[in-house]
């Protein structure tokens, strides 16, 4: 059975990512804002500067920092003593925990703790670490973010060939945040096209649009950093959703999936009363005598109200020019044995 493709809703990933900002206090506080939101699941991150970038890797030009990326991310590391007690809270709270290892050795410490494993964008061409990921037997899910179409299906090949559970490909933009009019969220539909299921992990500041639109279009997976304030001094509080937009994303997702019903054409139990009310059929206009003819002068297309009906619209013409068989009262739905043979 699919983890993914089988459920009843969504999938929704709470990203804490690193809005710990290294106080656990604050981890926890994430923990319980993604479960007061009703998310499926709480995610973090799990990475090394030294095993990220050199030392002399430079200056984020995006980040707008003095700091070098290598001395960003190094305070941006989560100690992986946490992650036994994280990991609890997040059961005790009726969430799923998953934490990106963005290496091989990160991925060691998490694999015991998380029942999914989330490949980065950044991380997804690094094959070693998909066929990794892959070869723990649980399902993989890989963000997509400054890729084409040709990296993805080898990052899925790697990953099928190494034995991978099940996969689900997030369309994703590598923006933060991300302009409307560049999250693409129709680039889902390529993606379904390498046969798995798809997803978005939405960067754009908006909790709403996006990834409500991504569910009408299939999505399975939806993630969304969230933050506990915008205010916080971390690189990704900035373009986090807050606890109460979180709250709403979740509830609007719902709301969605709801709306989008179970996709078959038929008359709906809720219809009932309407269509045998509102819907027309043919009805005497006057009264009308035995052998008269029928036609526009004594009979109409009408609504049937609380009467009963007559003929559907679409015998009009196979009536018109006949003849009554017997005598017919004004307002009264007209029925085949009502029209001589």
């Amino acid at each position: 059975m699919s983890r993914f493709s089988d459920r009843r809703h969504c999938y929704v990933i709470a990203e804490a990512g690193s809005n710990h900002d290294g106080r656990y206090a604050q981890a926890e506080a994430l923990i319980d804002a993604a479960a007061d939101a009703g998310a499926d699941a709480v995610k973090f991150q799990m990475f090394k500067a030294s095993r990220l970038y050199t030392r002399d890797a430079g200056r984020s030009e995006y980040l707008g920092r003095e700091e070098s990326i290598y001395d960003i991310i190094e305070a941006m590391e989560m100690p992986p003593e946490w992650l036994p007690g994280l990991a609890r809270l997040a059961e005790d709270a009726d969430l799923d925990f998953l934490v990106s290892a963005f290496d091989e050795a990160s991925l060691a410490l998490v694999d015991p703790f998380v029942p999914v494993h989330k490949c980065a964008s950044y991380e997804m061409t690094h094959l070693p670490l998909v066929r990794a990921m892959a070869r723990t037997g649980k399902p993989l899910i890989m963000s997509t973010g400054t890729a084409d179409l040709l990296e993805v299906a080898n990052s899925l090949s790697a990953a099928e060939a190494a034995g991978v559970a099940e996969a689900v490909l997030l369309q994703c933009t590598a923006a933060y945040p991300t302009p409307p009019s560049q999250v693409n969220v129709r680039a889902m539909t390529e993606l379904r096209r390498l046969g798995v299921a798809v997803g978005l992990s939405d960067h754009s500041r908006d909790p709403e649009v996006a990834p409500c639109a991504a569910v009408a279009l299939g999505a399975r997976v939806i993630e969304k950093h969230f933050t506990l304030s915008n205010r916080l001094s971390g690189p990704d509080h900035a373009f986090a959703v807050e606890p109460d937009e979180l709250r709403r994303m979740v509830s609007r997702i719902r709301e969605t999936e709801t709306v989008l019903g179970h996709g078959r054409k038929e008359v709906l139990g809720v219809e009932a009363e309407l269509r045998s009310f509102a819907r027309r059929s043919i009805f005497t206009t006057k009264p009308v005598a035995p052998g008269e003819t029928l036609g526009p002068d004594n009979l109409a297309i009408l609504r049937c109200g609380t009467k009963h009906p007559g003929l559907e619209p679409s015998e009009w013409e196979s009536v018109l020019g006949k003849i009554a068989a017997h005598e017919l009262p004004a307002g009264r739905g007209l029925r085949r044995d009502d029209v001589a043979a």
